[in-house]
């Protein structure tokens, strides 16, 4: 009788995934973080927080002071750097999150 011939084994398909670049998704909706401000503009950055958000002037200024928060969630990147330019103008400083 004949020794069984060994079979060989399939290609692990692995290497063929490793080659391929990651997706990297972009992401559709950002969150604007209040990260500062400068002292002088702290009244024009509460006023403009207030009138984007429709928060009550406490609520507003509570944020404001409270830096770092978030303004704004789940808003369009093309909206969120429109707030972000804006209160730099301003004399605030904000970044997407």
């Amino acid at each position: 009788m004949a020794a069984p011939m060994p079979m060989p084994l399939p290609a692990a398909a692995a290497p063929e995934a490793a080659e391929a670049a990651p997706v990297v998704e972009e992401r559709e909706y950002w969150d604007i973080k209040l990260t500062g401000f400068d002292d002088k503009a702290k009244i024009k950055v509460i006023k403009e927080v207030r009138a984007m958000t429709g928060l009550g002037l406490k609520e507003a200024k509570e944020v404001v002071e409270g830096v770092p928060s978030v303004i704004k969630k789940e808003v369009k990147k093309d909206e969120a750097d429109d707030v972000i330019k804006k209160l730099a103008e301003l004399g605030a400083q904000a970044e997407l999150e």
